[in-house]
């Protein structure tokens, strides 16, 4: 087995497809074909499901595609590892977030980081925790940073912060006039949240169970913009990180007598290239609001 036979087979894995595949990696479909063949002889398996249309991985592929991802993981960690000694950062760095990441200022992290080593190749992905954890477990992220109820014990968390969470209410509604609210006052109320493995869904789920509120959610959405919009003009409550009180919206924001927290981690693999490594420095310093160094 072959490391370009595993590129290609994950080329054609992600591509669905042949010939995409083949311009991908900048190769005839027929050898990149041929190569997928002599994997499967090697193997003992079909690893495609081929049709006129598309490409599917077989059981077989699945297993082999998880694998994969790792092993050409650390080989581009270990060409990292040698640029690393000689000076040199290149190669891809790909970095997942969840929205309205309060714990860093990722923009200016990012463009700090593109600044002092042009080589890295960057690319970003948002999503929710459990979709962000699952690409780093399968090296298609090198780090992300998610809530930290998400972070596996496979992976490598480092938390960032730690918020109290509050309520967000319409300003007609009596909460509003209150200094203060408790958890087990919200039963009976409609919520506004985000979508199962969004943001702290999980932290409010459990929070709430805890309590002894049994809840509807009324409306899920996926940005915290449009959550914010629905609890402004009524459509229910939710309970939201305490930063969110910053943003421009018409919601009001009351303390929670007995709050959860949210915490936010960044989370790598066991194994972590240098390019990650650094970004990984320079995201910890400023999260302790140190310069952010070359």
């Amino acid at each position: 087995m072959e490391l370009r036979q595993l590129e290609y087979f994950v080329a054609v894995a992600e591509e669905c497809h042949f010939t995409r595949a083949a311009r991908r990696m900048h190769v005839a479909q027929s050898g990149l074909s041929a190569s997928i063949r002599a994997l499967e002889v090697e193997l003992g398996a079909p690893l495609f499901v081929r049709s006129t249309r598309q490409v599917e991985l077989t059981q077989a592929g699945r297993a082999l595609l998880v694998e994969a991802r790792r092993v050409l993981g650390t080989i581009d960690a270990a060409r990292d590892a040698v640029a690393a000694v000689q000076g040199l950062l290149r190669g891809t760095l790909a970095v997942g977030s969840i929205q309205c990441l309060h714990a860093v200022h990722l923009p200016a992290v990012l463009a700090r980081f593109h600044e002092l080593h042009p080589g890295v190749d960057l690319r970003l992905r948002q999503a929710g925790s459990g979709e962000l954890v699952d690409l780093v477990r399968a090296g298609r992220l090198d780090l992300a940073f998610v809530t930290s109820g998400r972070a596996a014990d496979d992976l490598k968390p480092a938390t960032l912060s730690s918020e109290p969470l509050v309520l967000a209410c319409a300003p007609e509604l009596p909460f509003a006039e209150r200094e203060s609210v408790r958890l087990a006052e919200l039963a009976g109320q409609p919520f506004v949240d985000f979508n199962p493995d969004w943001g702290t869904r999980d932290d409010v789920d459990r929070a709430l169970a805890t309590a002894g509120v049994d809840r509807k959610v009324a409306v899920e959405v996926n940005d915290v913009h449009s959550l914010l919009d629905f609890v402004g003009f009524g459509l229910g409550v939710a309970l939201v990180p305490a930063s969110f009180a910053a943003k421009q919206t018409r919601a009001k924001f009351v303390e929670l007598v007995d709050a959860p927290t949210a915490e936010t981690a960044v989370v790598t693999a066991p194994t972590v290239s240098a390019a990650a490594s650094v970004l990984l420095d320079m995201v910890l310093e400023a999260g302790r609001g140190l310069p952010v160094a070359g």
